[in-house]
């Protein structure tokens, strides 16, 4: 197995371009959105554009385990309201229909948000029931719950929530979830550290068994640990430092998955993805 460390890119002037992208910056994996993740509808793919997008992942040598598309920011499968419920649950559909078009094998989404309308475990309830509906009419994608930093009403952040929403998933083998460690950490997980990252997974694992891991996204953290404030800053300059990405890139449990930087610092990306290989190979 292997890591494929890289970088969520611009799929701008169509999602062919995605992979010219991240092989431009030296990425082994790359996140992408399939449509424009602030608008609900989308034009339909055209046959060209998933024939240039597979060719495109062809010639550069990315295969379907080290790409994580991202779903639109809109969406929120857990809305206390039932029209509003309705349409976020159509428009996901519609994305993991995408996904399978262009031959990717899974979907990276945000949980969602309970509005301070229901509780916590009726979001949680309504998030599992919007999985289960769209895996019944889609084929072949992995719905990829990510962890939330615990802003507002979102849910997600406490990893007995992934474990809720999953138990509620009548299709185990379609469903996984993504770990970003700026949420984590914001969630009050430590990540500073070899023995916390320990402390961490090993908790991570007892609570939602990591065979259920399909991704993670490597943010280090602007703000102190249990915030609550998803702030990404680039690695090793925030509050989590380099000592998780080093555990992260040297730790075989998380090889032949999408590991995503969503740093903000888009021109380091390709030192930073330079600087995860290097820990991998044992060379930092």
């Amino acid at each position: 197995m292997k890591k494929y460390f890289g970088a969520h890119v611009s799929a701008s002037g169509g999602v062919q371009n995605a992979p010219v992208n991240a092989h431009g910056i030296g990425a082994g994996g790359f996140a992408l959105f399939t449509k424009n993740q602030r608008q609900w509808r989308a034009a339909p793919l055209e046959p060209e554009t998933i024939e240039a997008f597979r060719r495109a992942c062809r010639e550069n040598g990315y295969l379907p385990q080290a790409i994580l598309p991202h779903d639109s920011y809109l969406i929120n499968l857990g809305h206390p309201g039932k029209d509003e419920l309705q349409k976020s649950r159509e428009a996901f559909v519609d994305e993991m229909r995408r996904c399978g078009q262009l031959g990717l094998d899974r979907l990276n989404f945000h949980p969602g948000s309970h509005l301070g309308q229901i509780t916590v475990e009726e979001c949680l309830d309504r998030v599992a029931e919007s999985i289960n509906i769209a895996l019944e009419q889609t084929e072949g994608v992995t719905a990829v719950i990510e962890n939330t930093a615990g802003q507002g009403s979102n849910v997600g952040f406490d990893f007995g929530h992934l474990a809720y929403i999953i138990d509620r998933v009548e299709d185990k083998s379609r469903v996984g979830y993504c770990i970003d460690t700026c949420h984590a950490f914001a969630a009050g997980y430590d990540l500073s550290s070899a023995a916390a990252c320990d402390a961490t997974f090993a908790l991570l694992d007892r609570t939602v068994p990591m065979k259920y891991l399909r991704g993670m996204h490597l943010n280090d953290a602007m703000k102190p640990l249990g915030s609550r404030v998803d702030r990404h800053a680039p690695l090793g300059e925030g509050t989590i430092g380099l000592e998780a990405f080093r555990y992260i890139a040297a730790d075989s449990r998380f090889d032949g998955m999408p590991l995503i930087l969503e740093t903000p610092v888009e021109e380091r990306w390709p030192a930073e993805i330079a600087m995860l290989y290097g820990f991998a190979d044992g060379r930092e």
